[in-house]
């Protein structure tokens, strides 16, 4: 442990297990120097989610105009009604080089670097923001990055794009997509246990003794915290243990009917809306811990085969029904940003001193094309969070009509808020000004 740059951080600690705790009033948990003669509460950190949804939107009803508490949202962003004061909608941004192919591997391969992307068999984009941000910041937290997704990887070759550039919006290197963790119980080891594999003893009663040593030092305010974050993680960890024990099927469906395949060793629910739901609850307890700063959830693949039983929709697979704008296409759309909702209510419920964990986060939400009919030109955008204080929502900005509306510009500003400036990103050498 000595060698990290963690190893200030105070964690709870068991037998091959390490948790970080979340902000506390009493201690200084992030594992900064207080000032001579001061004892102040440390300050968290600032956060980076993305969120990604494959084949766009209903055209008709991704819109936002007006702002602040008099913003009004199209359907389709309806689920976000509670956050619009924290909310920042964008519209008219897009990636040059996704133009290109015109199918979805070539929009979604450089969806986060803005890079060239290969074709003819080679694969090649361009390290996403997410990993160069990991880069910077991995040595300061025990996972650099967390890469979830609900739907596995796709190999296959489409019009002469590789089909894991459809696959993957995390690229560790412009040849490496980052790996995917689909099974929300070795995500949930990878956070909490020194090593990832099947176990026995439950994460918290390795770390019990240590916890009951931590209260007699900290506020009967911190000792509630503590409690309730314990149980939090007691939460999703009885949750993932009765997936397996239910006997349920992997959560992502393939292009079939019926399920027509066996249960994963792993137990993860076979119902899509209890998938999402765990890798949201592992998002917030990285979050929450501070185990990790940066997290891609990729909610589907684009070209998805994913189907909707739980809404009633599972006589066509994702990709198929984006191609019109029906009532269960909005129903579909709807789901996908309910998952966004539930986690800015939970991060908007985290206090961490002045501030909640939504305001020192920043939740970018996207997809590689605004709908089913392939129009890359613009991208839909919605950025929710407040980035420490740096990031005002309760707007609407619209680069449709402006000459420099590369997408990457919006990565230049958002690594700014996280203290990363860099001459050049992608396709873009300036921030966007008004973020």
């Amino acid at each position: 442990m000595a060698n990290h740059h963690f190893s200030r951080r105070t964690f709870l600690r068991g037998v091959g297990v390490t948790m970080a705790l979340p902000w506390m009033e009493s201690i200084n948990v992030w594992g900064d120097t207080p000032p001579a003669g001061t004892r102040p509460a440390s300050e968290a950190p600032v956060r980076l989610a993305v969120l990604f949804s494959g084949n766009g939107f209903h055209s008709k009803e991704w819109w936002a105009r007006g702002e602040g508490k008099q913003m009004e949202l199209g359907k389709v962003l309806a689920p976000l009604g509670d956050f619009r004061e924290k909310l920042l909608f964008i519209r008219g941004l897009y990636n040059e080089e996704a133009l290109k192919g015109n199918i979805h591997s070539s929009q979604t391969g450089n969806l986060l670097s803005g890079a060239p992307l290969a074709s003819g068999g080679e694969i090649r984009s361009g390290t996403s923001i997410d990993q160069l941000l990991a880069q910077r910041y991995g040595g300061s937290t025990k996972v650099p990055s967390l890469v979830l997704g609900c739907e596995k990887s796709n190999p296959s070759v489409h019009k002469n794009y590789s089909m894991l550039y459809s696959s993957h919006i995390s690229w560790s290197s412009p040849t490496t997509p980052t790996p995917l963790e689909v099974y929300p119980a070795l995500a949930f080891d990878r956070l909490f246990k020194d090593e990832v594999s099947k176990g026995d003893q439950s994460v918290l009663d390795a770390v019990l003794s240590d916890a009951k040593d931590l209260r007699r030092h900290i506020s009967s305010h911190d000792q509630r915290k503590l409690d309730e974050y314990l149980d939090s993680v007691r939460d999703v960890e009885q949750r993932i243990e009765n997936a397996g024990k239910k006997g349920e099927l992997q959560g992502w469906r393939p292009t079939l009917e019926k399920p027509n395949m066996a249960r994963p060793a792993d137990g993860i629910p076979q119902d899509i809306a209890e998938h999402m739901r765990l890798m949201c609850d592992l998002l917030v307890l990285g979050f929450q811990t501070d185990t990790t700063r940066l997290t891609t959830l990729k909610l589907n693949n684009d070209h998805s085969s994913l189907r909707f039983p739980n809404l009633g929709v599972d006589y066509m697979i994702h990709h198929l029904l984006s191609h019109s704008d029906t009532a269960d296409w909005l129903k579909v759309n709807q789901f996908f940003l309910e998952q966004l909702a539930y986690i800015a209510r939970r991060l908007d419920a985290i206090q961490e001193g002045p501030r909640t964990l939504l305001d020192n986060s920043m939740l970018l939400y996207c997809s590689s094309m605004l709908n089913g009919n392939h129009d890359a030109t613009q991208l839909p955008v919605v950025l929710l969070g407040g980035g420490g204080g740096r990031l005002k929502g309760g707007r609407v900005l619209d680069y449709k009509e402006k000459p420099e509306r590369q997408m990457c510009r919006l990565y230049l500003s958002m690594m700014d808020k996280m203290d990363v400036r860099l001459p050049k990103f992608g396709d873009a050498s300036k921030a966007l000004e008004e973020v």
